[in-house]
C-alpha cells in the first residue's frame, strides 16, 4: 500500500463511483479543489481511495473521502486518515473537521473525532459535523 499526493483531477472517478454515482461527474468537483491537498491510496499501482484536505489558517477540513466499494472494510481508509492527521499535526494545524455521513460516524469516532452539532441533510443524505483538536 502506498499513500501519496495526487492531483485533484485524479480524485474525480472515485468520488463519482462511491459518493454520487447518480449525479453527473461535474457534481464531484468542489470549489477550491485547485488549492486543496489531495491524497490517494494505491494498491498494486491502482488508485483505490481518495481524500481531499482544504486548509484555512490553522484548520483543515476533510472533504470527498471515498474508497472503492471492493476495498472498503479493509482498513485502507483508516490508514489514510491516520496518515493525514499526522501530517496535519506536523504542519501546525490545530483543528481537523468534516461533515461526516451519519452512517460513517462510528468510523470517525474511532479515529478520535467527536460530533459537535445536530444532524443535517445534504443532497438527501444525513450528515453531522465532527472534529478533533490537536
Amino acid at each position: 500500500m502506498e499513500i501519496r499526493s495526487i492531483k485533484w483531477q485524479d480524485t474525480l472517478t472515485i468520488r463519482h463511483k462511491v459518493l454520487w454515482p447518480d449525479k453527473p461527474m461535474s457534481f464531484c468537483h468542489v470549489d477550491g479543489d485547485a488549492q486543496a491537498q489531495h491524497f490517494g491510496v494505491f494498491l498494486d499501482k491502482r488508485l483505490v481511495c481518495v481524500a481531499s484536505i482544504y486548509k484555512d489558517n490553522r484548520e483543515a477540513r476533510l472533504r470527498k473521502f471515498a474508497t472503492l466499494a471492493c476495498y472498503q472494510g479493509q482498513g485502507i481508509g483508516t490508514k489514510l486518515i491516520k496518515h493525514i492527521i499526522e501530517q496535519l499535526k506536523s504542519d501546525g494545524i490545530k483543528r481537523f473537521w468534516c461533515d461526516a455521513r451519519v452512517s460513517a460516524q462510528g468510523f470517525y469516532e474511532a479515529l478520535g473525532l467527536e460530533k459537535y452539532n445536530d444532524e443535517f441533510n445534504k443532497s438527501g443524505i444525513a450528515y453531522c459535523k465532527m472534529q478533533i483538536r490537536f
